[in-house]
């Protein structure tokens, strides 16, 4: 068995390889972030739009489904505005939160993880990747329930171009949290757990509107890291929508998207050199 020099060994765990003279050949410089990024999100996207498409379908009809149910106690005014943007955002928490959660958890529990780790990619490009690719997955399923609720509800539909900027913040801070869930859940089956637990509260938190609330349960719709793009949407169904506080509302959730993915980055570096 050979003994390779502590100092020829690579910070990617990797042994380069020798020469004719018995000299190491230099390894590859590592991939730089944003192609990386790119490379993972082409993969992670074709996984997913072959493995993902029914699951998709779930998550649409099950939010337009709410939103027809809820038709019977909601007729209009802020509530409809509520549920609608809610049940659309619930698109983007089905995919992002819960089954990236559980494709993380998987994994993880399946030495997945020991693959990524060997590639000289950034750990950061791994969780961006993924988290964008589950993230843009949502956008048919999200306009299609929104456009749906609009119809039912009969709110405008001049303003539904927020969406480009609701579903890839919204899409970031729930990815965030679904692949952290993933990645610290000691156990495969605790990872679904926890991301169906969060899928569930983003449909009691989201969907309801927020005055029928208990005070208690209004300071956790607060935390939700989706609550804020809810809101940025429901927002922009009033006839005449305050800009500066759906901007606000924008704002808040691509730093809170931020946090959750700088998150996942470190829980991707721990899972893996474990």
């Amino acid at each position: 068995m050979s003994i390779v020099p502590a100092e020829a060994t690579s910070t990617t765990g990797r042994a380069p390889a020798w020469d004719e003279t018995g000299d190491p050949v230099p390894l590859a410089p590592r991939a730089r972030l944003l192609p990386a990024l790119a490379a993972v999100y082409r993969a992670q996207l074709s996984r997913a739009r072959v493995a993902r498409i029914p699951l998709l379908f779930v998550a649409t009809f099950q939010s337009v489904g709410i939103m027809v149910l809820m038709r019977g106690v909601v007729d209009g005014g802020p509530e409809a505005r509520a549920v609608v943007a809610g049940s659309a955002v619930l698109v983007v928490a089905f995919v992002a939160l819960n089954l990236l959660a559980q494709y993380f958890g998987q994994l993880r529990a399946g030495g997945g993880l020991d693959h990524y780790a060997t590639l000289p990619v950034p750990p950061a490009s791994v969780v961006l990747g993924a988290a964008a690719a589950y993230a843009s997955f949502t956008v048919p399923g999200t306009v299609v329930t929104a456009v749906a609720g609009s119809l039912l509800y009969g709110l405008p539909l001049t303003h539904l171009w927020i969406l480009a900027a609701v579903v890839p913040l919204a899409g970031a801070a729930l990815s965030g949290l679904g692949a952290a869930l993933g990645l610290l859940a000691p156990r495969q089956e605790l990872a679904t757990l926890l991301g169906q637990l969060g899928m569930s509260a983003a449909l009691l938190l989201g969907v309801l509107p927020a005055e029928r609330l208990p005070g208690v349960i209004g300071y956790a719709r607060d935390l939700l890291p989706s609550t804020y793009g809810v809101e940025a949407l429901a927002r922009t169904f009033d006839p005449h929508p305050d800009w500066a506080a759906v901007g606000l509302d924008l704002a808040v959730c691509g730093a809170v998207g931020v946090v959750s993915l700088a998150l996942a980055t470190w829980a991707y570096r721990r899972a893996a050199v474990r």
